[in-house]
């Protein structure tokens, strides 16, 4: 995060980077940032590496700021390829079906059993040397021969690696999770939704999404946080294979960057819900949700030239209030009025009043790393590297190793009415540097005009005028041609296996 309306100060990160397996620059980096601070903070994690070396040095500094209380290295063992498969494996969550060879002889017959295409992941992809030729967290095999030589670079990767049996994508097969669970996995705001554009195509982060309930997706995460004892927020992927099982490829320990898409009807979303755990205040209870669209303009832009739609703004996207079921959790066990109709609850200790009233907003003024950031950035900015105070109840979507905020006092602050806040949040990332966007655009142009050309020299003149010809009078259906029955949701269309197919962050 860089720059942002919301931040009053940034800080720099340690020296030298983030090394989770060498946490104690983090460790040191943090603790001056405290001093300057001089009162508790709220620290949040905002990628797998922060989140891995946050905990790590989280006992040391219970005193300094207030941050989730993960067991025993949690972070870094989901986000173990290895682990989370023997973790999904033991709690029968469906998950791709996975090997991990001892040879390269069994790299060899792992990829021909599991069939070709083949995913290959390694176990933690955090020690992967900068800059390794050919070394990728995710990449797809195509031949066997493919599988031995990357199995032979094991000890330069520094972790195993893992072969996956391939899930093709399709139309209604990449769903995500995220929740703010308070300790011992007690959900206090959680949802799902499905990623309809992604950028980079099939693979990338959420250009256009949409929550919708799903009771498969939500059961897996709410069933992972308990037994996990989890304690923060966490942003899952699924993908639904050819039988319409939803198998979970990834378990991030943190905000994911389409986080904002689950808020409620009041404004709250996942980040806000763990500022009021952490600060000891009262957690209402979520209200409306469902149907919200996340629109990321700048990526869901290029996902549509490469073939994708945009999201139409339906009737229904005007009418302000809650929209359907929420999956929420009130912080007490005391009566509520009457839910919103199909809310799912869970009781636990605490009060929290209902409705949209907010109460405790964090005076702005903070500060961690440049591993971290403080209060929220304004919705759809991204940007790491720098750490950054402001106010941690506005909320808002940010990707960045960390973020942190003053514990409140308590003050009560005017809650937005429902009809204040649409039903699609418009996000840009990346806002103060458009570099990348630029990049991705001239490449995607340059393979448009490549791919152009290349085809117009392998075609004789004579072709070319014909190709022409056909591109100015398509053929037409004919209308006793029989129309493609529609497809079910229970069974997606299968995909051919093109590279861009992995679900990756």
């Amino acid at each position: 995060m860089g720059r942002s309306r919301y931040l009053r100060a940034v800080h720099p990160g340690p020296a030298g980077g983030l090394d989770p397996e060498a946490p104690e620059a983090l460790l040191e980096c943090l603790t001056g940032v405290s001093e300057r601070i001089g009162r508790p903070a709220v620290l949040l994690a905002m990628d797998d590496l922060s989140a891995i070396a946050v905990s790590r040095v989280a006992p040391m500094l219970h005193e300094r700021f207030r941050i989730p209380r993960q067991p025993d290295d949690l972070p870094a063992r989901v986000a173990d390829k290895a682990e989370l498969a023997g973790l999904c494996a033991r709690w029968d969550v469906p998950h791709p079906e996975t090997v991990i060879p001892a040879s390269a002889a069994e790299a060899v017959e792992a990829a021909r059993r599991l069939g070709l295409p083949v995913v290959a992941k390694w176990s933690r992809p955090w020690l992967l040397p900068a800059g390794a030729d050919g070394l990728r967290s995710t990449t797809l095999l195509y031949t066997a021969a493919d599988a031995r030589r990357l199995y032979e670079r094991s000890a330069e990767a520094g972790s195993p690696l893992l072969l996956q049996r391939f899930l093709p994508a399709g139309p209604d097969t990449d769903w995500f999770f995220h929740g703010a669970f308070a300790r011992g996995g007690r959900p206090l705001l959680a949802g799902s939704g499905r990623k309809e554009l992604s950028w980079p195509v099939r693979t990338g982060l959420t250009a256009v999404g949409r929550w919708l309930p799903d009771p498969a997706v939500e059961e897996a995460g709410l069933r992972l946080a308990e037994r996990l004892d989890y304690h923060g927020i966490l942003d899952l992927d699924f993908r639904r294979d050819e039988q319409g099982v939803f198998r979970l490829v990834d378990f991030n320990p943190r905000p994911g960057a389409q986080f904002r898409l689950f808020t409620d009807a009041g404004g709250m979303d996942v980040v806000q819900a763990m500022y009021l755990d952490l600060t000891g205040q009262r957690v209402p209870e979520p209200v409306g949700g469902p149907g919200r669209v996340f629109l990321a303009e700048n990526y869901a832009l290029l996902a549509a030239v490469r073939g994708g739609r945009l999201p139409r703004r339906r009737a229904a996207d005007r009418t302000p209030g809650p929209t359907g079921p929420v999956v929420a959790a009130r912080a007490d066990g005391a009566a509520d009025p009457a839910p919103p109709t199909g809310a799912v609850q869970w009781p636990g200790p605490g009060a929290a009043p209902t409705g949209p009233t907010r109460t405790g907003a964090a005076p702005t003024g903070s500060a961690p790393t440049g591993s971290t950031r403080t209060g929220a950035a304004p919705t759809g900015s991204t940007r790491t590297g720098t750490a950054a105070t402001g106010s941690a109840a506005t909320g808002s979507a940010a990707t960045g190793p960390a973020a942190a905020g003053p514990a409140s006092s308590g003050r009560a602050v005017r809650s937005p009415a429902a009809g204040d806040r649409g039903q699609v949040e418009l996000a840009w990332f990346a806002a103060d540097d458009p570099l990348p966007f630029l990049a991705m655009l001239g490449a995607l142009l340059g393979r448009g005009f490549g791919k152009g050309a290349r085809v117009l020299r392998g075609v004789p003149a004579q072709g070319r005028r014909t190709a022409l010809a056909a591109v100015r009078a398509p053929r037409q259906r004919g209308r006793d041609e029989p129309q493609p029955a529609a497809l079910s949701r229970g069974v997606p269309p299968e995909a051919p296996a093109e590279p861009d197919e992995l679900v990756t962050r």
